[in-house]
């Protein structure tokens, strides 16, 4: 009977951590990510030089890249919507990109 009750006193000790750590640890993704990958045509050739669209987005979205003309496969008019998107869309921090 003991060690039920401590097994239980300890789960719920460990429980209250982890929603305790979840609150302060969580780690805050910009969600401008998932939508410039959706607007890019998915192949993840690597043809940009990044390991996927995905690899591609996140370069955009945090500014090392100023251009979607890196992907070669995507059409120009996918290329516009992302850099329309990316000039009117603000991110966590308030600013829009100067996207070309």
């Amino acid at each position: 009977m003991n060690a039920v009750i401590a097994l239980m006193i300890i789960g719920g000790i460990l429980g209250l951590m982890l929603g305790i750590a979840h609150k302060y640890l969580k780690v805050e993704v910009d969600e401008r990510i998932d939508v410039v990958t959706d607007k890019l045509p998915g192949v993840n050739c690597g043809g940009c030089g990044y390991p996927g669209c995905h690899g591609l987005a996140e370069a955009l979205v945090e500014g090392e890249v100023t251009t979607p003309n890196k992907c070669v496969v995507a059409s120009s008019i996918a290329k516009k919507e992302i850099a329309d998107y990316l000039n009117t869309t603000p991110g966590p921090d308030g600013k829009c990109l100067e996207i070309k």
